[in-house]
């Protein structure tokens, strides 16, 4: 049995059933249903604008340390290193924190919050305290879903011990891997469900729209300091990082699928670690069946608890995501988009109408259909040709039911507009049809005389 942070026992796992009742625990009733918003940015220099290391001076670290001084953030370590920071809050209550990626990338984790509203003013006051953090040391913060000008080579290295295992196996597994980790940003939001019925409705429509939500929010058009010929690349490396565990989950569509299904799939993705005692046990590519039987090489004997199961779940990395909520994992970081993409989420999936009209939408669609578009949207976005049409088509339909969904919520803030404020983003990029990555394509091939680092100006936060 393992410890949680808490200092709690973790229950060990006794059978098949321990991990399905894991994930049916995250049930709510509507009035309980929360909203998580998590992005991601790229520190970078504003002087020279390379990227940002963990030490120095000026470095990651330093940074972190600025957040504590200025606002108050209480500092998680592992080990000597400082690995992430916890906002303050009243007892059982959960907060924001500020996580690092491989290669640096700054990461909200917003708290779970009622409405858009709360999100909107979370995103404004994190956005406010990273300039001002990163002011004092000379570093900007950049929303793009691919870095624009790094190289593998040149990515910074941040000092978390699970990385260090993804990075020996991830180039196992895919050729895409090390891009994933060390080149990318994303904007997710986290939903609830009501009961299985309810989940597995919500992840069909939430599956067969993420192609829609990577061409909408597309923002990553550029690597090493060219066209890359995606506009989202991003989303086109998810495709060659490791099939065992991204992907369109085609299974989720068949009869009878619930928890149970998710879990069978769960178990037979390749572990990569186990924790214990603050350490990270490398069991790379090992089974969660074996561990469960005892018989992990790593540690012979040794069953799993709860809190491995919870591990474990987190290193599946398909476009939705079930843990006790579901993760929308489609979309690439933008600096004016991220309330935008929570919005078109929960107009669509937080109305039991607009849940309704969004399903017809998509309910004729074949498997092959849905992967058509998964596989096009990266490099051709809104412009992916479907049936008689294009994907454009399908998206300003999706936004028309994601309008119609917030209104119905009828969420008002104090200056009496309801939630689809939150939707301007969406709607402006679908009116015109054309996504930031066109717009920034556009400007280098233009404007820019294709310098690419005037995209630092551009799309900074």
């Amino acid at each position: 049995m393992s410890t949680r942070l808490d200092g709690a026992p973790s229950p060990t796992i006794r059978s098949r059933d321990d991990l399905v009742a894991w994930i049916a625990a995250g049930e709510k009733p509507k009035a309980d249903w929360l909203i998580g918003t998590e992005h991601e940015k790229f520190p970078f220099y504003t002087s020279g604008h390379g990227p940002v290391p963990y030490a120095g001076q000026h470095g990651i670290r330093a940074l972190m340390e600025e957040m504590i001084a200025r606002f108050g953030w209480q500092p998680i370590t592992e080990g000597d290193n400082l690995i992430a920071l916890r906002r303050p809050s009243s007892e059982g209550q959960l907060t924001a924190t500020v996580s690092l990626e491989p290669g640096g990338q700054f990461e909200l984790s917003g708290a779970p919050v009622h409405t858009l509203h709360e999100t909107a003013a979370e995103t404004a006051r994190h956005q406010a305290e990273v300039r001002e953090a990163g002011g004092a040391h000379g570093i900007g913060f950049l929303g793009l879903g691919f870095a624009p000008t790094l190289t593998i080579a040149d990515a910074p290295r941040m000092p978390k011990q699970r990385y260090g295992v993804m990075t020996r196996y991830m180039p196992q597994v895919g050729t895409r891997g090390l891009d994933m980790m060390y080149r990318t940003c994303t904007i997710q939001v986290n939903l609830d469900f009501a009961n299985e019925a309810d989940m597995v409705a919500k992840l069909r429509v939430s599956l067969a729209l993420q192609p829609i939500a990577t061409a909408i929010f597309a923002t990553s058009p550029f690597t090493e300091g060219k066209l890359n010929g995606f506009k989202s690349a991003r989303s086109e490396v998810w495709r060659h990082t490791d099939n065992s565990r991204t992907g369109m989950l085609p299974f989720a569509f068949d009869a009878g699928m619930g928890y149970e299904r998710y879990v069978d799939y769960a178990l037979d993705v390749p572990m990569y670690f186990v924790y214990r005692d603050g350490r990270y046990i490398d069991a790379a590519g090992a089974s969660f069946r074996d561990f469960m039987a005892g018989k992990l090489a790593q540690m012979p004997g040794e069953q799993p608890t709860i809190d491995d199961w919870s591990d474990h779940l987190t290193t599946l990395f398909p476009e939705v995501r079930l843990k006790r909520f579901l993760e929308m994992r489609g979309a690439d970081c933008g600096r004016a988009s991220i309330v935008a993409l929570p919005a078109f989420w929960v107009g669509l999936l937080y109305d039991e109408g607009a849940l309704a009209a969004a399903w017809d939408l998509v309910k004729d669609w074949t498997a092959e259909e849905r992967q058509t578009l998964r596989d096009a949207a990266p490099k051709l976005a809104l412009d992916t040709p479907f049936r008689k049409g294009k994907l454009l088509d399908i998206a300003r339909e999706a936004g028309r039911i994601s309008r119609a969904g917030l209104a119905a919520r009828a969420k008002c803030n104090e200056a009496g507009h309801d939630e689809t404020v939150s939707l301007d983003f969406v709607e402006e990029v679908l009116n015109k049809g054309r996504t930031t990555a066109d717009d920034l394509a556009a400007l280098y091939e233009g404007a820019w005389g294709r310098d690419v680092d005037r995209v630092f100006g551009e799309a900074a936060f």
